[in-house]
């Protein structure tokens, strides 16, 4: 299974091999994930995130994989009594994806920040989306909470549209964030480094996300940090 993995994840060392993007979130506004989610994906929900799934039904297309401008919803905890919702921004295996949301990570101090193209990965034992876990910028990797989600709402046409105009509108007001999977991948690289230590450091992240994948599905996955 571990081989298997990391044959699914293995494409992020080589791109950890030639971008060194600097991480970096930033936004003038105070963004709560909800109105961010509905003007990027321009799916019409209103109303708090753990609501989205439900009022979703019988207005647009939901299910359990992951397509570039979905909707990804979180059933609420304990600590995120509201859900969240994030919008998947590229699909690079079937259990690893780049979101762009807002109001997760604290950037530099502040919440209400946007983070763009960050990383999920698909942690539950059957593959289906279920469990996550998701880039949590002050620990430099993916955090060590795993989170429930319901699944993905899918935008129609009319939500394309609305989400063409969202993004014009967030890239004319320079609320935009240069964050890539590879430099995800690849955060404790220096760029003074060479490349077989830049190679190094790369598939060791690369091995971390398979062993993570291959734990989740023996069930043992978990952790307490967000």
């Amino acid at each position: 299974m571990l081989k298997r993995t990391r044959a699914l994840v293995g494409s992020l060392a080589a791109a950890a091999a030639i971008a060194f993007t600097p991480v970096a979130a930033s936004a003038d506004t105070y963004w709560q994930c909800v109105p961010f989610a509905r003007l990027i994906s321009g799916i019409q929900i209103f109303g708090d995130a753990w609501t989205w799934w439900k009022q979703a039904a019988g207005k647009y297309e939901t299910g359990f994989t992951p397509r570039a401008g979905a909707v990804l919803c979180f059933k609420p905890t304990a600590r995120m009594r509201l859900g969240h919702v994030a919008v998947v921004s590229q699909v690079l295996t079937d259990r690893v994806v780049q979101i762009t949301h807002a109001n997760w990570s604290p950037i530099e101090g502040s919440r209400g920040k946007v983070e763009k193209d960050v990383t999920v990965i698909d942690v539950s034992p059957s593959g289906d989306w279920s469990q996550v876990k998701v880039w949590y910028d002050p620990n430099r990797d993916l955090g060590g909470s795993t989170y429930a989600t319901h699944g993905f709402i899918y935008p129609d046409n009319t939500a394309r549209v609305l989400a063409a105009s969202g993004m014009s509108r967030l890239q004319n007001g320079a609320i935009a964030v240069a964050q890539s999977a590879a430099s995800q991948m690849a955060s404790a690289v220096r760029p003074s480094q060479g490349p077989m230590s830049v190679l190094t450091q790369a598939a060791d992240s690369t091995d971390r996300i398979a062993a993570l994948i291959a734990a989740a599905t023996r069930g043992d996955a978990g952790g307490s940090d967000r």
